[in-house]
């Protein structure tokens, strides 16, 4: 059972937004008219706002209903429909209308497909590829069941970054990441690197989850052994009553100091902060490499 106690919330994690942008609603109407989901709405991610306001998002394919129940997550788990074949074109089309060159996507975990929806993120790379041929595309991609001819499926298209986050240190694995397997996880990393020298791969991992300094050093060291370029660290913000409690709000400080430690390791990028998530400021990471 979920543990329900939670402590107070620091003034440095309380967002403060801003509703006055005509962009916000644009975003939001054109998401709704063409049936398109997205990780910042399903997941209640704190910087919906700021990326909506300048006109971005992260697109989450294959609905917005997950096979797994991580304690984590704010997406509702159940039993998900078949994928929608149109999406990939309507991913594509939104992406144009809304001028991106740095298209993030991502999805739920689908274990109920033999292929975990990797065909269906390859789609979408190649909807996307067809019409803005030069756009940069990141996937944020689940572990489809540790199946690596999966991934290869995907790495076969035209994808600038591989990202499969990590979220969390070893110990939690278990009760944190419900499915998930920590060495099969940090094999996606590696073997993406494998099937594809050129593809720049990308982890994040969440802090305030009971973690302590020696575990987050272990998994950062793990992280470089896989080859991984970038790494985010972000806050760990309760979605809802029924997720898990967070164990401790990280000070601005405490996060220039993991950065710091993070930067030791030589990855090509860190980005460390109360607010930061996978995909926030993806393009601007990418384009400091």
């Amino acid at each position: 059972m979920t543990e329900k106690k939670q402590i107070g919330k620091p003034e440095w994690v309380k967002k403060r937004l801003s509703l006055n942008n005509k962009n916000i609603e644009q975003v939001r109407d054109l998401l709704l008219n063409l049936n398109l989901n997205t990780v910042c709405q399903s997941a209640k991610c704190p910087n919906i706002f700021e990326c909506f306001s300048k006109r971005t998002a992260t697109f989450m394919i294959l609905g917005n209903t997950c096979t797994r129940n991580c304690a984590f997550c704010g997406v509702s788990r159940g039993q998900p429909a078949a994928p929608d074949t149109w999406e990939p074109s309507g991913i594509a089309m939104a992406a144009k209308e809304l001028g991106l060159e740095y298209i993030v996507l991502t999805s739920v975990t689908r274990d109920d497909l033999s292929d975990g929806g990797a065909g269906h993120f390859a789609s979408t790379v190649r909807e996307i590829k067809k019409i803005m041929p030069e756009a940069k595309v990141e996937c944020l991609i689940p572990d489809f069941k540790g199946k690596m001819e999966n991934l290869k499926l995907l790495l076969e298209e035209e994808l600038d970054v591989l990202n499969h986050n990590m979220e969390t240190v070893k110990k939690n694995y278990g009760k944190i990441r419900n499915g998930a397997d920590y060495e099969r996880s940090l094999g996606i990393l590696k073997t993406a690197k494998i099937l594809n020298p050129q593809i720049s791969t990308k982890s994040g991992f969440m802090l305030g989850l009971g973690e302590n300094l020696e575990e987050v050093t272990g998994l950062l060291s793990d992280l470089k052994s896989s080859g991984c370029d970038i790494v985010t660290i972000g806050q760990y913000l309760r979605p809802a009553q029924k997720n898990y409690p967070v164990r401790k709000y990280y000070s601005p400080e405490e996060f220039e100091s993991i950065r710091q430690l993070a930067e030791t390791f030589n990855f090509r990028r860190v980005l460390a902060g109360v607010f930061v998530r996978s995909s926030y400021h993806a393009s601007e990471v990418f384009g400091c490499m």
